[in-house]
């Protein structure tokens, strides 16, 4: 089973930290994909494809190494920049997808229509390490480190996760950001001196966390995540939940009375985070703060009516 980590020449964002993984030993050169995109061997199952294109052009990876190598892929890290309006200096990881979007929508960075990668189940303890190696390497605080809700692409099939650098030029290039982002990676899949972290393994039964609501870098869902280690599947922001607004209509509040494509958001998500999660108990936890009252009971009854079970904060501990 193969993990790819994927970079592009096109970002410094992602290339930086691409080198720097590949100067830690036992890399050798790999076969070359269609499109000229070169790839590095580490061992048995660590890969790296190294492109000219912008990532988020790049669909279908997994699929076309699998063809080319014959190798199957058992996850995808995409290394990326990450732009912000406050301009903050970040490190950020989140799942992908747009499913919320329906067919002919404008797609501003990828992906397809009404679609979400399963999310990467080592999301939630990657999160913990890459704050552990911030704060070793004097990163904190001057740079944020978060998660972010699911949005854009590429297109894969595999559970999958960006990490990425943020959030403007002056810090995509910087040199000690990217080098704990590669030893994230490194130290994460176990390549260090301790064991890898985020192995799921569906022996035992484990909750996780679909996050639904809140801003975008889901701030009430992070702080479970944070506290307890759970389990991370999608993070859906409330602007991936779009809902017609009723007025001052004095009907119950049902599922079906809300148009808009939420519920497709929500079923979509769930689906792919019950992929990536087998045997595990989704639990959808709602950023209650964020919604009006006709929201929140409209999205309480598309649940139950998905069956989709729903979590307190308490339900993760």
């Amino acid at each position: 089973m193969a993990t790819l980590v994927v970079a592009t020449t096109a970002d410094p964002a992602s290339i930086n930290p691409a080198k720097a993984l590949l100067a830690m030993p036992g890399w050798l050169p790999g076969p070359t994909l269609d499109g000229g995109i070169r790839s590095f061997k580490n061992g048995d199952s660590l890969r790296l494809l190294e492109q000219d294109k912008l990532i988020i052009e790049e669909n279908d990876l997994d699929l076309r190494w699998e063809a080319a190598t014959g190798e199957t892929v058992a996850e995808l890290f995409f290394l990326s920049r990450h732009a912000a309006v406050s301009s903050r200096p970040a490190l950020t990881i989140h799942p992908i997808g747009v499913p919320h979007l329906k067919e002919g929508d404008v797609l501003p960075q990828g992906g397809r229509p009404g679609w979400a990668a399963p999310p990467c189940p080592r999301i939630g303890a990657w999160l913990v390490l890459l704050k552990k190696l911030a704060e070793s390497h004097n990163l904190v605080p001057e740079f944020e480190i978060t998660l972010e809700a699911t949005h854009h692409g590429p297109i894969t099939t595999k559970p999958t996760m960006f990490i990425e650098i943020g959030s403007t030029e002056e810090y995509w290039g910087r040199e000690d950001a990217a080098r704990v982002i590669a030893q994230l990676v490194w130290e994460g899949l176990g390549r260090g001196a301790n064991a890898a972290v985020g192995v799921w393994s569906s022996t035992t039964e484990k909750k996780v966390l679909l996050g639904l609501g809140g801003g975008h870098y889901v701030p009430r869902h992070m702080d479970i995540i944070q506290k307890e280690g759970v389990w991370v599947g999608h993070l859906i922001s409330g602007y991936s939940l779009p809902m017609e607004d009723p007025g001052q209509t004095k009907s119950i509040i049902t599922a079906e009375s809300i148009g808009g494509t939420w519920k497709q958001a929500i079923k979509v998500a769930f689906d792919a985070t019950k992929a990536a999660y087998p045997g595990g108990e989704i639990l959808a936890h709602l950023d209650q703060k964020s919604f009006k009252s006709w929201q929140k009971n409209a999205i309480i009854d598309f649940l139950g009516k998905q069956s989709i079970k729903i979590g307190r904060p308490v339900d993760f501990c």
